[in-house]
This record gives structure tokens, sequence and C-alpha cells, in this order.
């Protein structure tokens, strides 16, 4: 795998607003599959009190070289003040696929 493949996660509100991020990140030729889950319970602290809310997670399929635009796009486009934008390295995976999300991505 010559490229660093990463999956980056992210969190959005609602699905109007996953599949917009991710049709953006497409568009863009930053990402070569975005999938958007059903629903997730997200717990956490924020401003001092204890959120609990239900939402959607972006699981984005992008390159190393490409994340910098991908984490640009996402600040500039969600509408939460401080987004959830994880990025995990791939390691292993189908040579195949992994090779079509490179040629996904090119600049």
């Amino acid at each position: 795998m010559p490229t660093p493949l990463l999956l980056i996660l992210c969190t959005v509100p609602d699905r109007e607003t996953g599949l917009k991020l991710a049709k953006a990140l497409l568009d863009q030729g930053l990402a070569a599959c975005v999938n958007l889950t059903s629903p997730v319970t997200s717990v956490y602290r924020w401003q001092g009190q204890l959120e609990q809310s239900d939402e959607i997670l972006l699981l984005i399929k992008s390159v190393e070289k490409q994340y910098q635009r991908v984490e640009a796009l996402l600040r500039a486009q969600h509408p939460y003040e401080l987004p959830e934008i994880i990025a995990v390295p791939v390691e292993q995976g189908l040579d195949d696929y992994l090779d079509w999300v490179e040629r996904c991505t090119k600049e």
C-alpha cells in the first residue's frame, strides 16, 4: 500500500447534513466513499454540562495527503462549533479496495 490511507470519523446532527458533507467531499475528490450510519447516541461533556444527542456518524475513506483539505472542508461546512474529526490510519485491507480509494482521491 504505497499511499497511507485514513478512515476519518465525523459526527453530524442529521442525515441531511451528512449527505451534504459527503457529496462535497466526493465532488472535490477528497474521499472515495463516505458511509452514513444509522443514528448513534453520543454522550459527552460540553461546556461543563453532560449532554446526550442522536447523531449520524460519517465514515470517510481518504488518503493522508488529503487530510488537511478534508479537515478544512468539514470545519467550514459543519454546523457544530467544535466538530468531531478523528483520523485513524488504515493498516491493512483488501488491496483492490485500497487501490480504488487511492485512485479516487488523486490530486
